[in-house]
């Protein structure tokens, strides 16, 4: 099997690992899925994901495929570099291959003009037209026509707080205190209509390549708030170079006022999902966040 061939009998590949006639060797792929890069015949690498065998439950439904459609609806003229989906099976997901490089004052202010004209091309309303994932939760992205506020916290705010809530990961005060916080979210400000974005950029998300660019991987795509993928990145010690990303950012579409003020209650959804997901050992970041936002 060669590139040209995948290309043209993507649904082929399953059958060619299982009959070990591709070289596969393991790779790191983040704490959901299983991860490959695999060498074909014409030497061209891919990088494939599946669902873990060890895992306790099957793929879920559209979990591949759906991130397969964030890919491919982010790929945008003028925007940051995507990888190529090659396939995209309800089991695995396979894409072209990126050479690992060093982060660049120069690649990061190439992508924060590039990220705000991917944002600039907006959605047709909140959440997407695809089932929505965020690591291995599904995320709810029903489109609305909702104001961002409202959607933001029936959407993205509240079905990890419940998560959290139940699988004992926050306290009763903290989950108190942050259904005040939403109680009042309309008052932070920064309604804004939908922007495409990436949904779960965290700094692992952005991939510094040997060509020298900053790509998107990894994406929870979906129509939101610009402000999110931004305040994403200054997550869990932020990206490298950081800054010239948000200035490179803001020459090329300035972001609205009050928004540093917002940047703990856009990182407050992926803050839940963690406790969701991993437990009380995010709940310190979950309540310095709503605390600070509570205090401002």
């Amino acid at each position: 099997m060669d590139l040209a061939y995948l290309r043209s009998h993507p649904q082929q590949l399953p059958t060619f690992l299982k009959h070990q006639r591709i070289r596969e060797t393991p790779v790191a792929g983040g704490s959901i899925s299983a991860a490959a890069r695999l060498t074909l015949d014409d030497g061209a690498s891919l990088f494939v994901k599946t669902w873990p065998e060890q895992a306790s439950a099957p793929t879920p439904e559209g979990f591949f495929t759906s991130e397969a459609a964030g890919i491919d609806w982010l790929r945008t003229p003028g925007g940051p570099p995507l990888p190529e989906v090659l396939v995209a099976l309800p089991e695995m997901l396979a894409l072209e291959w990126l050479d690992a490089g060093s982060p660049t004052k120069a690649a990061a202010e190439r992508f924060g003009r590039e990220l705000a004209i991917m944002h600039r091309v907006g959605a047709p309303a909140f959440g997407a037209g695809w089932p929505g994932y965020i690591g291995a939760l599904p995320q709810d992205n029903t489109l609305s026509a909702q104001a961002w506020p409202q959607w933001f916290a029936a959407s993205r705010l509240l079905p990890y707080l419940r998560l959290s809530a139940d699988g004992g990961a926050l306290s009763a005060e903290d989950v108190a205190a942050t259904e005040r916080l939403i109680d009042q979210i309309d008052g932070y400000g920064g309604a804004e209509p939908p922007s495409r974005i990436h949904g779960d950029l965290w700094p692992g998300n952005l991939y510094w390549a040997a060509d020298g660019r900053a790509w998107l991987i990894d994406p929870a795509a979906h129509g939101g708030h610009r402000e999110t993928d931004l305040a994403q990145l200054a997550l869990w010690g932020g990206a490298p170079e950081l800054a010239r990303i948000l200035d490179a950012y803001q020459e090329e579409w300035p972001l609205a006022d009050g928004w540093q003020r917002r940047v703990p209650l856009h990182q407050l959804h992926l803050l839940l999902v963690h406790t969701a997901l991993f437990g009380s050992a995010y709940r310190s970041a979950v309540r310095q966040a709503v605390d600070t936002l509570l205090r401002s």
